[in-house]
């Protein structure tokens, strides 16, 4: 598996705080991005939470899935959390060790009382002590948040600086591009008041073997289903929602999101509303499938053109906390496919997340380019070969890639979709994407057809 050694620079440790007017969560950050550039320790936010104790238990949530893996378990991952600010809320992201569940919690507006929302995007640390901290947090008792090395440097003059190297999986950058991709075809499925949401989820297994389950909806709560009926949406793992459980004694409701029921397994994400703020957990379709590998980016980054709108989009984003491409479409003389595909495309350097609560994408600010994520795409570097070596021939709708000493066909169907005879394509049906034959046949201009 392909990675790099990521080194996080933070001022002090994340802690919190004793202070006059009542506790404090000094949140430390590392490098990221901002409005004006790179950052060497940016200052988001410096406030109180109108609901700590709910807070808190959410932040642990986030940190327990950077620390889970929930295939294979083995070590535990040391991965810290992502915080974007978009000017009207704080966004706290994680991955698991195994690329499988993606955790979100946004902090809106109404979470946060008496500072100003910054723009940005960076690393917090979130340690082992601080943990302890946060499980400690409740009552009504006030709780400041400062996010950035200003709040701590009121509340402390030691200059330490704490480093973590940590080997960051490429899986893990791709992992962000795959689910803005797959929750952008996400519908609300179900919508479960507080009594039956905590209801629902307690009972679900703490353990198991990771087996896809569907349940759907009836009346105000959930009941499980043996096959995907219309309506239906796919839990895969349920023993992955178990994050949740930290915060169901604050739970205002449950909401859940997916495609519409298929013969498969899908993904979905489960999302636990909170005074003033949202927690969401987004599952891969089987435990054994990390995001990484759904293959969802693989047309932007193969649309002929996508490079160039990428970068004229790039230049119109300011950390909006909801986009819109038809705005941007009309701001960039675009279409609104080519403004999606453009997205997409950022979507691989990090810069695109999707909200399925508010069915928007948002702008966060990773450090890292499109072309590493290309770069390190097998299916499209390898359908990128096939183009070099001349092995794509169409004739008429029906295109020929010649692969060593035998062939696969590709149709290209009246609405322009594509479908191969190779067992990748017979096997997940576009499911993960498109196999690299059907790849390299999109990569041959339409001048070359014949």
């Amino acid at each position: 598996m392909s990675q790099a050694l990521q080194t996080y620079r933070y001022l002090r440790p994340s802690a919190v705080l004793d202070g006059a007017a009542g506790p404090g969560l000094a949140l430390s950050t590392s490098g990221g991005g901002g409005p004006a550039g790179a950052g060497v320790h940016p200052g988001f936010f410096s406030g109180f939470l109108t609901a700590p104790a709910p807070a808190a238990a959410a932040l642990l949530a986030v940190a327990d899935v950077a620390a889970a893996r929930y295939h294979l378990p083995q070590r535990r991952a040391s991965l810290d959390p992502v915080v974007t600010a978009n000017g009207d809320r704080l966004r706290f992201e994680s991955f698991s060790g195994c690329g499988g569940v993606h955790a979100r919690l946004d902090v809106l507006a109404g979470g946060l009382d008496g500072g100003e929302i910054g723009h940005g995007t960076t690393n917090v640390d979130v340690n082992n002590p601080l943990r302890e901290s946060l499980s400690l947090v409740g009552g009504a008792d006030p709780l400041h948040l400062a996010v950035g090395a200003d709040g701590l440097a009121a509340t402390t003059l030691d200059g330490q600086v704490v480093e973590k190297k940590v080997p960051l999986p490429d899986r893990w950058l791709r992992g962000f591009a795959e689910t803005q991709v797959v929750t952008a075809g996400f519908e609300p499925r179900a919508e479960l008041p507080a009594a039956e949401a905590v209801r629902f989820l307690r009972a679900l297994p703490r353990g198991g073997r990771g087996q896809a389950a569907w349940v759907v909806p009836a009346g105000r709560t959930l009941r499980a289903t043996s096959r995907p009926v219309p309506g239906a949406v796919c839990l895969p793992g349920p023993e992955r929602l178990a994050a949740l459980h930290r915060v169901l004694r604050h739970a205002v409701g449950l909401r859940v999101y997916g495609p519409p029921a298929g013969p498969v397994p899908a993904a979905s994400a489960w999302e636990v509303a909170l005074p003033g703020m949202r927690l969401t957990l987004t599952l891969s379709p089987d435990v054994s499938r990390g995001f990484s590998g759904e293959g969802g980016v693989l047309a932007a980054l193969a649309a002929e053109g996508s490079a160039a709108d990428a970068e004229l989009v790039a230049t119109l984003l300011a950390w909006e906390p909801v986009i819109d491409p038809a705005e941007l479409a009309e701001q960039a003389g675009i279409t609104v496919a080519r403004v999606r595909a453009a997205l997409g495309r950022l979507g691989t350097a990090g810069q695109i997340g999707y909200d399925p609560a508010e069915a928007a994408y948002f702008h966060r600010q990773l450090p890292y380019d499109a072309g590493r994520a290309e770069a390190h795409n097998p299916r499209l570097r390898a359908a990128r070969a096939l183009v070099a070596a001349g092995a794509v021939r169409w004739d008429g709708e029906l295109a020929t890639v010649t692969v060593d000493d035998h062939h696969q066909r590709v149709r290209r169907a009246a609405d322009g979709a594509l479908s191969c005879t190779c067992r990748w394509w017979a096997h997940y049906r576009g499911g993960r994407g498109p196999c690299k034959h059907v790849l390299a046949a999109g990569l041959v201009p339409v001048e070359g057809k014949r």
